[in-house]
């Protein structure tokens, strides 16, 4: 600020220097008696003009904003009581209690489970007046083939991935919900294993989820096949989400995926996904839209 003051006084100074005429004494004015002359009244002028400029420049005054606007938000510190992690190691050991406590608070009632040991949950009971569906009967089921996220807690609830549905209008070859649906006889050896087990007791409009084990799903029951999870083969290993599952061996799609077992996908689409996923554990949810005496007796 000061160097800039002292610029400016020497820039008006030399001004004024160059804005007065010279004066000779052959030419100079005469001079009043007790007074000054026109010359140098003026070179006064300028004189108190930058010296009052200079001052005004050196004397700092107060600044104000160009743009108005709330100010920033007062940083808050972490309370005391809050526990932090200094290192990787005790952040994610911290993130897992987290998630471990949040799983056991929004836990609900245990699964319950068939004869078999396949697990199952009712979303939806259905009809009370309505009689519960038996082995031997048809049933008309609209259906989802889901893999199911790591978060749920109980490999059951939760959000999952369709891997090919029938009767939502998820497909490509259903123009609307409602418009496709699954028919079938329950007990039959055409369905799979856990569709048999898990779809008696329902009752219309009911929903259920049950999971399905690769062994009573779409993988066929040889020892060379029996490698993904829940499978009695050894060697290798199967990694499925990210989760390596041990003693599992590596299973070929040709020789192990059954093609023959309901419900099956349609789309060349539905069945490159299930190509990809079969081996794995899946979920199935049921919807039961109604059921009759079996077309086969």
């Amino acid at each position: 600020m000061i160097s800039q003051t002292i610029g400016v006084y020497l820039l008006l100074c030399s001004v004024a220097s160059a804005w007065s005429p010279s004066v000779s004494s052959t030419n100079a004015p005469k001079v009043p008696k007790g007074g000054l002359g026109v010359e140098d009244s003026r070179r006064t002028f300028l004189v108190k003009t930058v010296l009052t400029t200079a001052t005004t420049l050196a004397v700092p005054g107060t600044a104000s904003a160009l743009v108005k606007g709330n100010a920033p938000p007062v940083k808050l510190r972490a309370s005391g009581d809050k526990p932090k992690c200094v290192n990787v190691e005790e952040c994610q050991e911290m993130a897992e209690r987290k998630a471990q406590e949040d799983k056991e608070q929004n836990q609900g009632p245990p699964p319950e489970t068939t004869r078999t040991g396949i697990k199952y949950r009712d979303f939806e009971a259905g009809d009370a007046n309505a009689a519960t569906v038996e082995v031997g009967e048809d049933v008309t089921v609209f259906y989802k083939i889901l893999k199911l996220g790591k978060r749920s807690y109980d490999g059951l609830s939760g959000e999952g991935t369709v891997v090919f549905s029938r009767g939502y209008g998820l497909e490509d070859d259903e123009k609307a919900p409602g418009t496709k649906s699954f028919i079938t006889t329950v007990g039959s050896p055409q369905n799979i294993k856990a569709f048999n087990e898990a779809v008696e007791g329902m009752k219309v409009g009911g929903i259920r989820r049950f999971a399905i084990l690769p062994q009573k799903g779409w993988e066929r029951a040889t020892k060379a096949c029996d490698g993904g999870p829940g499978g009695t083969g050894s060697g290798g290993t199967l990694k499925t989400d990210y989760v390596v599952v041990p003693t599992a061996t590596m299973v070929a799609t040709e020789d192990c995926f059954d093609k023959t077992k309901l419900p099956f996908p349609t789309t060349y689409g539905e069945q490159r996904r299930m190509a990809q996923r079969f081996d794995q554990s899946l979920i199935m949810e049921v919807k039961v839209v109604k059921t009759a005496p079996s077309s086969m007796n």
